[in-house]
């Protein structure tokens, strides 16, 4: 295949997965269900969780929604992205927040939530990374991608809710290449 063609068949590939993507934010709209919905859904889970003092310091339960800790007051705490890559953490995993006297945030997960995993292709766009499978894109940690060492093109494994839709994912691996992939690292490379 020539060099021009498989630009050509880049270009198409990226103008689908464009429209592909619209297509889904606009139908995951009339459905009614937006990322503030989806927030507003996990400060609701939040709210029936704990706020209390121990001899360890002040421990908070909150639910994860894919960068932050919403606790049961509507706060976001922020959750380390090592940490978060670290224990592959999807949106509604219930954390257990311990802060320290002198000011340390040690987190938990005390309740996975059910998770389900996806093969997808790594993407980068305007400095978020992506991955994109079954028409849908899932923003993924830095944190991620550098600790596996991925590359855009990669195919990769992510870990995403299964009960609920998600704009956030954890990647659980970044899969061998394999000869079959070296026509589509042409297209991923120029």
């Amino acid at each position: 295949m020539s060099k021009i063609s498989k630009i050509a068949l880049l270009q198409e590939m990226l103008e689908s997965a464009e429209s592909s993507i619209r297509s889904a934010k606009q139908l995951l709209i009339e459905l009614g269900g937006s990322k503030s919905d989806l927030s507003e859904k996990y400060k609701k889970s939040a709210a029936d969780l704990s706020m209390s003092d121990s001899p360890e310091g002040k421990v908070v339960e909150g639910v994860f929604d894919g960068q932050s800790m919403i606790g049961p007051d509507k706060r976001t705490y922020p959750v380390p992205a090592n940490y978060a890559s670290k224990s592959k953490l999807v949106p509604g995993d219930v954390l257990k927040l311990t802060i320290q006297d002198d000011g340390s945030f040690i987190y938990k997960q005390i309740g996975p939530t059910e998770r389900k995993k996806i093969v997808g292709l790594l993407t980068q766009e305007d400095g978020q990374y992506k991955v994109i499978t079954q028409g849908k894109a899932y923003k993924v940690l830095l944190a991620s991608v550098t600790y596996f060492r991925a590359e855009v093109g990669d195919k990769v494994t992510i870990i995403v809710p299964d009960l609920e839709d998600s704009e956030w994912g954890a990647i659980e691996n970044v899969l061998p290449k394999t000869d079959d992939d070296e026509d589509y690292d042409d297209l991923t490379t120029f």
